[in-house]
């Protein structure tokens, strides 16, 4: 979508999240390698790429963050078992 000044326009997610589609890339990830420690959790998400594999991002949050993570990730999987997407994400 594109405002008229011709910059995209962020795009509302949620009540409370707007993303701006220009400058907020999608990572893919086709694998994730998990490492933590006492005071929180350490998320490598990795593309691979031909024979190699490389980090594409990386996502760093407490051991209560990740376990709320860990839920809403596991009913908003529940919730579209049919294929369907969720208009709203969980929050």
């Amino acid at each position: 979508m594109a405002a008229k000044s011709g910059k995209p326009k962020a795009q509302q997610v949620s009540d409370r999240i707007e993303i701006d589609m220009a400058h907020t890339p999608v990572l893919y990830t086709d694998n994730i390698n998990i490492t933590t420690n006492k005071d929180g959790v350490m998320l490598n998400v990795i593309q691979r790429f031909g024979n190699t594999r490389q980090v594409v991002g990386r996502i760093g949050m407490s051991r209560e963050h990740a376990r709320d993570f860990v839920e809403k990730l596991g009913k908003l999987l529940i919730m579209t078992e049919d294929g369907k997407s969720a208009k709203k994400g969980l929050n």
